[in-house]
């Protein structure tokens, strides 16, 4: 009720609220699921009780062929949101995805972790094979605005964004440091994906990002097929196969702004 009631006079919902930490998922599944999984479905069905215009649901790209807990939470909340668009029929309200890859500088990033650590000589990483994908905590928001824009309801909406290598990024904010390797952590992959093969058969590529279609929906109108290419079966995007890096160089570019914020204590992991 309380949710239905902060819903009321709205037209677009930004759904971003989920328990995000790999390893907190995986020793509290159940609070997970609670808040992962019931709680997009509370969002969807109160966006559609209030008459909420537009919904869009920020995912991430751990809920592509998932291997935590977290990831199969989100895969499960994309599923919710795009489906509601059948279970709106006949309303006005449409449901949509964001899902990108790591944000920098937001809470449990790594970045915040390494500049801690410098200060003692000695960063820790996982693996030293280990890639990501990055994008600003700005740049995620302008293309949930754009997509929110241009979204028909049933898209899920992927931005092409650059990988990083994770011992690049430890390099990069502490080059005189040792590096301890520590071994993945449980539900962790050395390569996270953004689109699978078996996705790529319905998703349309465009300059900036691409757009996974519903595989089958009725309430689908496919306007993307003339926007861009339909990609080929084989294609995944994953952030080992990436053709956009950004090196040692480029990563102290990219992250400088948030050395600035953690120097001023406003920024924590």
């Amino acid at each position: 009720e309380r949710l239905l009631r902060a819903m009321h006079g709205v037209d677009i919902v930004v759904h971003a609220a989920a328990l995000k930490q790999v390893p907190a998922c995986e020793y509290n599944p159940m609070e997970a699921i609670k808040t992962n999984i019931m709680g997009t479905a509370n969002v969807v069905e109160a966006a559609l009780d209030a008459g909420v215009k537009k919904v869009m649901t920020i995912s991430t790209d751990k809920a592509v062929s998932p291997a935590n807990l977290y990831g199969a939470t989100k895969l499960a909340a994309e599923k919710l949101t795009i489906q509601s668009n059948a279970y709106a029929a006949g309303s006005a309200t449409r449901y949509s995805c964001v899902r990108y890859g790591n944000v920098v500088g937001s809470r449990g990033s790594v970045v915040p972790l390494f500049l801690k650590q410098r200060a003692n000589g000695k960063v820790t990483i996982t693996d030293d094979r280990m890639t990501r994908f990055w994008l600003s905590l700005d740049q995620g928001v302008r293309f949930v605005i754009d997509c929110i824009e241009q979204m028909e309801g049933g898209e899920v909406f992927v931005p092409k964004i650059p990988s990083t290598k994770v011992i690049d990024l430890a390099k990069a904010i502490s080059p005189n440091a040792d590096v301890e390797i520590i071994g993945i952590r449980p539900g962790e992959k050395l390569h996270e994906m953004l689109i699978s093969e078996d996705e790529a058969r319905h998703t349309i590529e465009l300059e900036k990002m691409f757009v996974v279609q519903p595989a089958e929906a009725t309430w689908f109108g496919y306007q993307w097929q003339s926007k861009g290419k339909l990609l080929e079966d084989n294609f995944h995007y994953s952030s080992d196969n990436n053709t956009e890096w950004l090196d040692v160089e480029g990563i102290k570019k990219f992250i400088a702004p948030f050395e600035e914020l953690f120097a001023e204590g406003k920024l924590e992991g």
